[in-house]
């Protein structure tokens, strides 16, 4: 029996390295995308697209052995988000991750794996980024829980990425050397850990947040040490 990986907003960014590094390996790959394209066209946000999208996998495929909730939710601040739209930022960040697992367990081969794409937002911000804030600390929080519940049907884990230049661009200087590791991160170096966390060899991890970012989290910052400054 075949692998089957599902996959939301993997047209483009994280979402793609993660359904190329999984093509590679001859996994069968289920997207939905807001964005028109070769996949399931929809908005995770919207709870009738979803059943549609699940109702889709299992015709096709019959069982599910990754899930990749990566979809983007909207980033606003508190100064002009309306109720609307940080409603909507959960339904797509927090809501949609929670259904379409619900909605696939039954259907979970064994040994199959969660993993929900969070930010390392979820412990640190910028002004005016709430909506966005919000929906990544939800699925962190989210992960630990279902990792419990589904104990025996599916490891359940979250990654919060750093800085990942999704644009292909070669960025150097004080933006890159600001991170530890001394560059910017790429979105492979979250598919490199989404494929670890679903394979055999992380078989004794769930309900784990693992932060990718090149250390920045880490990183304690004082005006006037080492060159930092605040203007």
């Amino acid at each position: 029996m075949g692998k089957v990986a599902v996959i939301t907003g993997g047209a483009r960014g994280i979402g793609k390295a993660i359904a190329d590094a999984m093509k590679k390996e001859g996994i069968t790959v289920h997207i939905i995308d807001i964005s028109e394209g070769d996949w399931f066209v929809g908005d995770v946000g919207d709870k009738d697209t979803l059943e549609r999208f699940a109702e889709n996998v299992i015709k096709s495929s019959g069982h599910v052995d990754y899930l990749i909730n990566n979809a983007l939710p909207i980033m606003k601040g508190i100064n002009d988000c309306s109720y609307e739209e940080f409603t909507y930022a959960l339904q797509v960040g927090v809501t949609a991750p929670f259904y379409l697992t619900q909605l696939l367990m039954p259907y979970f081969a064994e040994g199959a794996s969660v993993i929900n794409i969070a930010s390392s937002r979820d412990r640190m911000s910028q002004p005016q980024t709430e909506s966005y804030t919000a929906a990544k600390g939800g699925i962190a929080s989210l992960t630990h829980a279902m990792a419990i519940s589904l104990a025996g049907k599916a490891r359940v884990n979250s990654i919060s990425p750093g800085w990942i230049d999704t644009t292909g661009s070669d960025i150097t200087g004080a933006d890159a050397y600001q991170q530890p590791v001394g560059r910017v991160g790429k979105p492979e170096d979250i598919a490199s850990m989404v494929m670890y966390l679903c394979s055999d060899k992380a078989g004794f991890i769930t309900g784990e947040n693992i932060c990718i970012d090149g250390g920045m989290t880490r990183q304690m910052i004082y005006h006037g040490e080492h060159g930092w400054r605040l203007e």
